[in-house]
């Protein structure tokens, strides 16, 4: 195996008195395609973080080889205290880079070098983010959801030119397609402990599978072991007699074992609240038509929603797509034509920047509406605290400011509360961003067993084809 350029050894880290990550280990190779996988909130972007240099660790060892340079794409770019995007972009160039490698990216995606970064979009945020990210040119590239807010032609372009560059790629990505063409290792993350297969995403999940069913029969086993030893100590003559105090011994390492032993947080339990059956219409628009300045988004648009359809609305960023979405649901009026809502509606909206909430909001009122500590599900009041769990959030995190969670974090937490409230119109926008891989598949199943209406705008090339 070829040297590290970049290596963390046993690195450990706390947020409030709990583990985050406990011995976790990462390396990079020169030229090296590295995926790094995990639940959400288990560690993967404080870990691509310490690589970075941005956060250092509790204690372990971080190793970068003299002269190589890293670049970092954060989950969420801030691309704040900058006059222009070019402006932006330039920042992360090193004495010796060249800028005209900005300006080719600035064009291959779209991007007016001269626009003020505060009017950007999610999508032109996250391509801004880019640009900065790989024009350097640099050794090492840490990218944490590179794809987020892209749209599909941007993706595929993202994919071939990664795979052209010479860095060493280390990857954070809910999309598998992505993750399957550029990674040709897997660092596992869970637990706060790290585990590696050197193949790429293509063979993770049943690699994973067949850890996960080796380590419930080790704990199954052990389990039995304590029966039977507790069952000797319990009712065996012998058991009290001096010579046997290295089997009580024995014993009581056992039980120790098992009550430390860091068992995986259960499955999200993911169901939607569905309230009553809407009309047979929906949504009926005629002759919409809606511009901003010179810019028009739809023209002369009619169309119908019935109960029960599927509608995906797809196209480049910046086209329209969650204007659309808000004409449609009455949310923005058009400048002319009419929208008419069908009866009985119940919408619900999942946003996607996922704002409507401050950051100083607990998980607690941001599910309770800060009205005591229970959840209406289904029709049925439920302790906050145990609706939390079914989307794998701790007891102890009922009172931590949304502001401090992960991007994943935070997406859990809105489809906790979009899910909560009974709907027959569910309206997702970007709803896969920051999901970790199994939560997606849950929220797939979820929405194909959904006997309302979906309106859906997704990027993600795994998922949205099953919808």
């Amino acid at each position: 195996m070829a040297p590290p350029i970049l290596s963390l050894r046993d690195i450990h880290l706390t947020f409030g008195g709990t583990p985050l990550l406990d011995g976790a280990e990462l390396s990079v190779a020169e030229g090296e395609r590295l995926c790094l996988v995990g639940r959400n909130g288990s560690g993967k972007s404080t870990l691509l973080k310490i690589a970075a240099g941005l956060i250092e660790a509790d204690s372990g060892e971080r190793f970068v080889q003299p002269g190589t340079t890293i670049r970092y794409l954060p989950q969420e770019p801030d691309v704040s205290g900058h006059a222009t995007v070019r402006a932006y972009a330039d920042a992360g160039l090193a004495p010796g880079d060249d800028p005209h490698r900005v300006t080719y990216l600035l064009e291959r995606l779209g991007l007016d070098g001269a626009a003020d970064p505060a009017t950007l979009s999610g999508g032109e945020t996250r391509r801004a983010a880019l640009v900065r990210a790989l024009a350097p040119d640099p050794d090492i590239l840490l990218l944490d959801e590179p794809t987020n807010h892209l749209d599909l032609p941007t993706i595929e372009w993202l994919e071939g030119e990664l795979a052209a560059m010479r860095a060493a790629l280390v990857l954070i990505s809910h999309d598998r397609r992505f993750l399957a063409s550029l990674s040709r290792a897997t660092l596992w993350l869970s637990l706060g402990s790290t585990r590696r297969l050197e193949r790429g995403f293509a063979h993770f999940e049943a690699w994973r599978d067949e850890i996960l069913d080796q380590e419930e029969r080790q704990h199954r086993e052990l389990d039995r072991k304590i029966a039977r030893e507790t069952e000797w100590l319990r009712y065996g003559v012998t058991a009290r007699r001096r010579r046997n105090q290295g089997r009580l011994r024995a014993l009581e390492a056992l039980r120790k074992e098992r009550r430390e032993r860091r068992r995986t947080t259960g499955a999200v339990k993911i169901a939607a609240t569905e309230g009553e059956l809407s009309g047979k219409l929906v949504i009926e628009a005629k002759n919409l038509h809606k511009a901003f300045g010179d810019r028009t988004i739809v023209r002369d648009l009619s169309t119908r929603v019935q109960r029960g359809d599927r509608i995906g609305i797809v196209g480049a960023n910046g086209a329209g797509k969650t204007t659309l979405l808000n004409l449609l649901t009455g949310a923005l009026q058009p400048d002319s034509g009419t929208v008419r809502l069908g009866a009985s509606l119940q919408p619900v909206t999942l946003d996607q920047k996922r704002e409507k909430l401050g950051p100083r909001t607990t998980l607690v009122d941001a599910l309770t509406g800060g009205q005591g500590d229970q959840v209406v599900v289904q029709g049925k009041g439920r302790h906050v605290v145990g609706y939390m769990k079914d989307f794998l959030f701790l007891p102890a995190q009922a009172r931590t400011p949304i502001g401090v969670l992960s991007g994943g974090e935070r997406g859990r937490l809105m489809l906790a509360r979009a899910l909560a409230r009974p709907s027959n119109l569910l309206v997702l926008d970007e709803p896969t961003n920051d999901l970790d891989l199994e939560t997606l598949d849950l929220l797939q199943e979820l929405l194909a067993e959904y006997q309302g209406t979906v309106m859906l705008v997704s990027h993600d090339r795994t998922s949205s084809t099953g919808w």
